[in-house]
């Protein structure tokens, strides 16, 4: 039985709570074991013919197909119940179950009510909760939303219900999405289910294989034949991934995908190769998460990184700690802070590459509409975890993760915020999720992120100062390019009163690779650059550079990191210069 499963069973068990909201990896397969074997069915068939299976009674609600009894016998049943009630009432109910939750909910109860007192054992599911009581405050809800939350929270907390042998489980995906007066009540049990671990993802792909194992057989097949369906391999696909290497490499994915997966592989013939398992597994992430998330594949290592060099030990040593599975020793987060133009995404992105793990960027999860960015929000928790290892970049993490005092918005992002910096400082999580903050404003960023258990690890990124480190970066951009060059040093050509960024290094390549196609040439030579440089003017903005470069040493959480120029600095020196550029700048 999955975890969550038990967890609701004890506690059904302590006599306390009969109603339970199910919510997370809802529309996903669950495992029901017969007689030693596995099948896998839709979470409303697996309460109805697993958890709660030896109920006497069973009543399945949704808005869409009303009220039934889940065999023919609990149907007729009910029937009976409502014919009854339309006896005492003068209704007609019996002819045509009502399916709006206003009349459907006061029908149950009395049938709840009846059966209960002659002491059957019953459950209720009541499906897409968040269509009958939805989140909002109460006062801005319909009358027939109200009638149906305040319905829920009197069965939660009544007296004959939780001494009768009744469990009431609605199904909603996000938890947000439902009256967060009902989630929050301490006679409900909010109980998450999660997406499926490796181990719950090898026995499904074992029972999918072995399944398709049988088929073969029943058609004969040679030996060979079947020991390669096993191996993950046949059909022409000698490099596919095994069984092993198919589980391991699908985390985030529920057992949905998975049967996808393996639909096309053993169906379709399709090589399910590590980089077809890379693409198909990120277009099925990317559409479960609803467009929320963007998986980044690192085509870098931090080799490709110029420059930088302590920044670059130090991502190094969390790298080698994590291929140890030292999760415990790892930074719960990552705060990169710096002038613009420093390389701050491209170095995250490179820590991924390097460390091998996937990488992620959070996309705009807000919305104009009720609920909804709560419930986005919640979706792209629920991925993370079951991603892990994964790498979280936020990039513009100062406007983009908000604040706690932010108001005019009905509170949304004060709650953003707190799941956020809840999430953020979970230790259960410390080396899985691994949190990149990048701003060239760290002085903006809420103390509650960037502090120790959250952000942990402050490292500061700066323009290059020397010849060497100019030219090294010149070179670095030269190789991302793809292209040639007969020149591998440029500060030479550059006057000793401009200074270059990474990206203004960049624009240099860029405009250089422009000169050399427009005379319909491929490599770029020495007359290409010398003429960018001669006519090259960065846009200068020294008062906010030398503003986002000092708050970026002030956030530094390591002395190896600065340039010596700052290292010795005192900060209170660094302190009065800020105060200074901020008055100006305003």
């Amino acid at each position: 039985m999955p975890k969550w499963a038990g967890e609701l069973a004890r506690r059904y068990l302590t006599r306390t709570i009969s109603t339970f909201i199910l919510h997370g990896n809802v529309r996903d397969l669950q495992p029901i074991d017969q007689n030693g074997n596995a099948r896998f069915v839709p979470l409303r068939r697996f309460l109805t013919d697993e958890l709660f299976a030896e109920r006497d009674l069973i009543v399945v609600y949704d808005r869409s197909a009303g009220m039934r009894g889940d065999t023919r016998g609990q149907h007729e049943d009910l029937l009976r119940a409502v014919a009854a009630y339309d006896t005492v009432h003068g209704t007609s109910f019996a002819s045509g179950l009502p399916r709006d939750p206003a009349r459907a909910l006061q029908i149950l109860e009395n049938y709840l009510r009846v059966r209960s007192g002659e002491g059957k054992r019953m459950a209720v599911i009541i499906d897409f909760a968040e269509t009958v009581a939805p989140a909002g405050p109460p006062g801005s809800m319909g009358a027939e939303d109200r009638f149906s939350l305040v319905t829920l929270l009197k069965w939660a907390h009544d007296p004959q219900f939780l001494d009768s042998d009744l469990s009431i489980c609605l199904v909603v995906e996000n938890l947000a999405e439902v009256s967060q007066r009902l989630a929050r009540s301490p006679y409900v049990a909010s109980i998450e289910v999660p997406l499926p671990d490796v181990t719950e993802r090898r026995r499904y792909l074992d029972v999918r294989f072995s399944a398709k194992e049988r088929e073969e057989q029943e058609k004969e097949p040679s030996r060979e034949e079947t020991s390669s369906i096993e191996a993950g391999e046949g059909r022409g696909a000698e490099k596919s991934l095994s069984v092993e290497a198919l589980a391991q490499g699908t985390a985030g994915l529920g057992r949905v995908h998975l049967g996808r997966l393996v639909t096309e592989m053993l169906e379709h013939g399709v090589e399910l190769t590590a980089p077809v398992l890379k693409s198909r597994k990120k277009e099925l992430i990317q559409a479960e998460a609803h467009g929320l998330l963007d998986i980044v594949e690192p085509d870098h290592d931090l080799d490709s990184v110029a420059g930088h060099e302590p920044a670059k030990r130090r991502l190094r040593e969390a790298c080698r700690a994590l291929s140890y599975g030292r999760f415990d020793v790892l930074p719960m987060g990552y705060l990169f802070a710096g002038p613009v133009g420093t390389g701050k995404t491209f170095m995250a992105h490179c820590f991924a590459g390097e460390v091998g793990i996937p990488c992620v960027t959070l996309k705009n999860f807000r919305s104009q509409w009720q609920g909804v960015t709560e419930a986005n929000l919640e979706k792209i928790m629920t991925l993370l975890k079951a991603m892990w290892p994964v790498a979280v970049i936020v990039d513009e993490a100062d406007a983009f993760l908000g604040d706690r005092g932010a108001q005019g918005d009905s509170g949304v992002s004060q709650r953003v915020f707190a799941a956020l910096a809840a999430f953020m400082g979970d230790t259960r999580w410390r080396g899985r999720i691994v949190w990149f903050l990048l701003t060239c404003r760290p002085d903006l960023l809420p103390v509650d992120l960037k502090r120790q258990g959250r952000a942990e690890e402050h490292i500061a990124l700066f323009h290059p100062t020397t010849s060497e480190e100019i030219d090294a970066l010149f070179r670095a951009m030269v190789k991302k390019s793809g292209v040639s060059c007969e020149i591998d040093t440029v500060s030479g050509l550059l006057p000793e009163e401009v200074q270059l960024s990474g990206a203004d290094l960049e624009a240099v390549v860029t405009r250089a690779r422009f000169r050399a196609a427009i005379d319909g040439r491929e490599g770029i030579e020495r007359g290409d650059v010398e003429a960018v440089v001669a006519d090259f003017l960065p846009p200068t903005y020294p008062l906010e550079i030398e503003l986002q470069t000092l708050v970026a040493v002030q956030e530094c959480t390591s002395r190896e990191l600065l340039p010596p120029v700052y290292r010795e600095m005192r900060r209170e020196k660094v302190a009065a210069r800020v105060r200074t550029l901020r008055g100006l700048l305003t």
